[in-house]
């Protein structure tokens, strides 16, 4: 079966909260959602209006957002991540912030295609369908 393609574009957003109204345009118009890494994967899963029989995400220009999405990238969101975060997570994410200063540890973008790849074939939660093409 033709799974329906769904593509978002790498040169339409700089930042996490761009990726999230990309993705908010593109694969679930006019849902609502929380815009955060936990309701990104529970969109993955389906259920707001993503096709049922699963579906292939294009994502165009995947180096730029890779670069976008990188350590400076990562920084930013774990600033404001430890802001809301539980005091006893504290200081691993001040141990985050410090590897991304020094341009190690994971990157939004690699956090992002991590997520996605778990709902791929192969992945722990294959069986919901999603085909991932990076161009």
């Amino acid at each position: 079966m033709l799974k329906p393609t769904i593509e978002f574009d790498g040169a339409r957003f700089n930042t996490l909260d761009g990726f999230w109204d990309e993705i908010s345009a593109r694969l679930i118009p006019g849902a609502r959602w929380g815009r955060n890494l936990d309701a990104f994967n529970d969109v993955l899963r389906g259920g707001f209006g993503t096709p049922a029989v699963g579906f292939r995400l294009r994502w165009v220009n995947f180096q730029r957002s890779r670069d976008a999405l990188g350590h400076s990238g990562t920084i930013q969101w774990l600033e404001n991540k430890i802001q809301l975060c539980h005091p006893d997570n504290i200081e691993l994410v001040k141990r985050e912030i410090e590897s991304a200063r020094h341009g190690e540890g994971p990157t939004l973008a690699d956090i992002l295609l991590d997520m996605i790849r778990i709902h791929c074939p192969g992945g722990i939660e294959e069986k919901d369908g999603i085909e991932l093409v990076l161009v």
